[in-house]
Order: C-alpha cells, then sequence, then structure tokens
C-alpha cells in the first residue's frame, strides 16, 4: 500500500489515476480548488477501493499554504510516499500577449506553483531516501509556437525542472517522472475541434500508472507523441519560425 499525494485531483487524468491506485489499495491525499467535487471523487474511490482518503480544498497559486498542505498530508496519511502533480490551465495565447498580468498568472499556474510544492516535496522523499514524483507536462514545452507560447514556456520550465530534480534525486532512489501528454479530450481542451490525435484521459491514465511502477523517466502519452516531437524538434530554426503552428 503506498501512501500518495494527488495535487490537481479533480483533473480529468488525475481522477483516472486515482481510480488504478484505489483499485491498487493505496491511500490518497487529494488537492483541489473544488470542495465539492473533491469531495465527490473522495467518495467513489472509497467505493473502489482505497485503503484511505482524505482531502483538502486549496489553490495552487497560494503558495503560502503548500508547506503547510504537505504537512496535512503527511499526518492524514501517516507520510508519503509519492505525489502526482496533475493541475494546469490551457492559457488564451492573445491575452496573454496583450496584458502581462495574464501571462504571469499563468506562468505561476503552470510553472512556479509546480516548483513551490516540489521544493518540500523533494526534500522529504531525499530525506527518506525513497519515493515518487510525477508531475504532468506537456508536448507544449518542447519547442515553442506561436499559438500557445506561453503555455510551452510554462511546460518547457517544468520539463527542465524535473530534469534537474530527477539528476539530484536519483542517488537517493527517489524517481522522478516528467509525463508529456499529446492532445487529450477534457474539459481543458472542450474549445478544440477533436482529431485522431486526442487521446482520452484513461488511455493517459494508464500510461502514467504504468511509467510509475516502471520508475520511468520521461514518457510521452500516447507513446506515438514521442516521434512526432523528435520531428518537430528537428526543424531547423529558420524554417520552423515560417512555420504557422
Amino acid at each position: 500500500m503506498r501512501r500518495i499525494l494527488i495535487v490537481g485531483a479533480t483533473s480529468a487524468i488525475a481522477q483516472e489515476v486515482s481510480k488504478k491506485f484505489a483499485a491498487a489499495g493505496d491511500s490518497l491525499f487529494l488537492v483541489a480548488r473544488d470542495g465539492d467535487k473533491v469531495d465527490s471523487v473522495a467518495q467513489d474511490l472509497r467505493v473502489r477501493g482505497a485503503a484511505k482518503v482524505a482531502c483538502a480544498v486549496a489553490n495552487v497559486n497560494d503558495f503560502e499554504r503548500h508547506e503547510p498542505l504537505i504537512q496535512e498530508a503527511n499526518e492524514a496519511l501517516d507520510g508519503l510516499d509519492g505525489v502526482l502533480i496533475a493541475h494546469g490551465t490551457l492559457p488564451d495565447q492573445k491575452a496573454c500577449e496583450a496584458d502581462y498580468a495574464v501571462a504571469e498568472r499563468e506562468l505561476r499556474t503552470n510553472f512556479l506553483s509546480v516548483v513551490s510544492l516540489l521544493t518540500p516535496l523533494a526534500n522529504q522523499f531525499e530525506a527518506q531516501r525513497g519515493g515518487f514524483i510525477a508531475v504532468i507536462s506537456s508536448v507544449a514545452g518542447d519547442r515553442g509556437r506561436g499559438s500557445n507560447y506561453l503555455y510551452g514556456a510554462a511546460k518547457g520550465g517544468v520539463s527542465l525542472f524535473l530534469q534537474g530534480l530527477r539528476n539530484r534525486l536519483h542517488s537517493a532512489g527517489v524517481s522522478v517522472i516528467t509525463v508529456k501528454p499529446g492532445f487529450v479530450d477534457t474539459p481543458m481542451t472542450k474549445d478544440i475541434d477533436k482529431n485522431a490525435l486526442f487521446a482520452q484521459p484513461e488511455r493517459v491514465a494508464a500510461g502514467i500508472v504504468k511509467a510509475v511502477e516502471q520508475k520511468r523517466e520521461v514518457v510521452y502519452l500516447p507513446p506515438f507523441w514521442r516521434a512526432i516531437m523528435l520531428l518537430i524538434r528537428a526543424v531547423p530554426e529558420p524554417i520552423f519560425k515560417r512555420l504557422k503552428l
């Protein structure tokens, strides 16, 4: 039985991952903004077999709340063996271009809040010589595109931060997993026209659980995105900057 903190627990992908953790008999501490929704998710996970489920309501942009929140999770589950960070927003690129305050808010949500949460968590897992850290980044962080470079910059920052954290924590036996989904059919992408590249949250969740169990490092989900992004990264910059992506 593992004791797992899940931040952004009401997101579509996190809910599917939580179901798999619950079925394995794990204990879960769920963090989300919507109290009613997280309570409903918690009740469902108890029925599915979770050994214990506790909840907290928090806004990830309230950085001062992070350390007390982690302490609350430790007390509720009598320690932690892992964390899944699954929160995020999909910014309006044009709004970010027009107003720095909007851009800063999105960077805080999608990048700085992850750094703030992982700083005490990394210290804890390093001290206890074990555990896992899994964070949902994005293929958007692999290369800046004109259509969403603010989001890509945030996710690129997350991926690079995790790379350094992985290097630091390897000798302590802590696995750090960077999850890079492509397009996923979730409420966050409800306004985007769907095509064959869109995956269902259940498929992405299965990949995340497998990555945790296998102590993977960087996973593209679905896996075909690894090849797609390899090609996109290989396009020379003089050509790439002329593409409308």
